[in-house]
């Protein structure tokens, strides 16, 4: 039975899924506070990918519970849980190269989920004015016009970060964001997502340590499907057992 906690807008219990009797993850437990930026870190085959693949219904879990807002996700769909405000960004960045920085922010605009959305849109100054805050808030302002091929690799990230920001989920997970990033683009990268969390929570799985300390409010480890640690930066920073199987290598 979940937690039942105003001040948690996800909770995920005993969360398992088994590919051909491997627990990819096992009896997982994680509470995402309201405002909360919670990176997920471990080595490589941790379960952290298909934590995130399970929330966003991309994975279907074998058995557990995970409620968003009080609404158990894993009944719903994967399209039913963009709608009811679960945003996913996956490792390599996804968007349409011929289009400008504009128009994919435009095709982004939750009007169109429905058919007759889509038919009936039309370009609004709200449209407009929603367009040019987002991209505002990504450092794309003065790129609208360009089309999305000519950005950099950070750019791009940041793009499609906006292009889930418009629809105004209330609940990001980012997987490697900075991956491929260059130092500057990673620090404006963690400036982005310091502003994103007074609206929403975020979700971020990632390996710099460094980005890591600069965006978390608090720090999940994972080994093996379970978990392994939990605290601030600077607790599990100082776990023998965190120390051992990931920080030490």
């Amino acid at each position: 039975m979940s937690i039942e906690n105003p001040r948690l807008i996800l909770s995920v219990e005993d969360l398992t899924v088994s590919f051909d009797g491997f627990k990819a993850v096992d009896g997982l437990n994680l509470y995402i506070a309201p405002n909360e930026c919670r990176v997920i870190i471990g080595p490589n085959g941790a379960g952290k990918t298909t934590v995130l693949d399970l929330i966003c219904g991309r994975t279907r879990a074998t058995s557990g519970s995970v409620e968003f807002k009080g609404m158990e996700l894993l009944k719903m769909r994967e399209d039913q849980i963009v709608h009811a405000g679960v945003g996913r960004k996956f490792q390599t960045p996804s968007v349409y190269e011929d289009l400008t920085v504009f128009e994919n922010l435009e095709i982004s605009y939750p009007r169109g989920y429905s058919v007759f959305g889509a038919l009936a849109f039309r370009r609004t100054a709200e449209v407009r004015e929603r367009i040019e805050e987002v991209a505002e808030v990504i450092f794309l302002s003065d790129h609208l016009d360009q089309k999305s091929a000519h950005l950099s690799h950070g750019q791009k990230q940041w793009l499609e970060i906006g292009m889930l920001l418009i629809q105004d989920p209330q609940l990001l997970m980012l997987d490697e964001p900075v991956a491929g990033m260059s130092v500057a683009e990673r620090v404006k990268t963690a400036e982005l997502l310091n502003r994103i969390i007074a609206d929403r929570s975020v979700i971020v799985v990632e390996h710099d340590m460094k980005f890591v300390e600069e965006i978390a409010t608090r720090v999940t480890v994972l080994h093996r499907g379970k978990l392994l640690a939990e605290g601030s930066m600077a607790h599990v920073q100082a776990d023998p057992d965190v120390i051992e199987v990931y920080l030490g290598h």
